[in-house]
């Protein structure tokens, strides 16, 4: 499956902003996904996965915050982010075909990326 995510750009601490990754070349159905976010000088990390079936996991850090969600008729999955924080700037990245166990999202090396977007925060 091919992505392309978009949405990122600047905004204010508290503000609001929505990511989307539009999905190509798979039945985007059959695919958990998930959202993913690296910052300067730190590892990627899982922000949210939402199955197939529409369940969802959170990373701590954004929960009540950020809502994961999914349009399988639009192939596109959307982090909607709330009560943004400077701590939130990074380029966040969606990922198709991961597992999903025990509620939680989990990427493969068979998994597919979408090529970033910039989230810039400022306080």
């Amino acid at each position: 499956v091919q992505l392309q995510a978009s949405g990122g750009g600047l905004v204010q601490a508290w503000g609001s902003l929505t990511l989307s990754c539009a999905a190509s070349g798979s039945i985007f159905s059959a695919n958990h996904m998930g959202w993913y976010r690296q910052a300067p000088g730190k590892q990627r990390e899982l922000v949210a996965g939402i199955s197939t079936g529409g369940s969802t996991n959170y990373a701590d850090s954004v929960k009540g915050r950020f809502t994961i969600s999914r349009d399988n008729a639009k192939k596109t999955v959307y982090l909607q982010m709330n009560s943004v924080k400077p701590e939130d700037t990074a380029v966040y990245y969606c990922n198709a075909g991961g597992l999903w166990i025990r509620g939680t999202y989990y990427k493969t090396p068979l998994g597919s990326w979408g090529q970033g977007t910039l989230v810039t925060v400022s306080s």
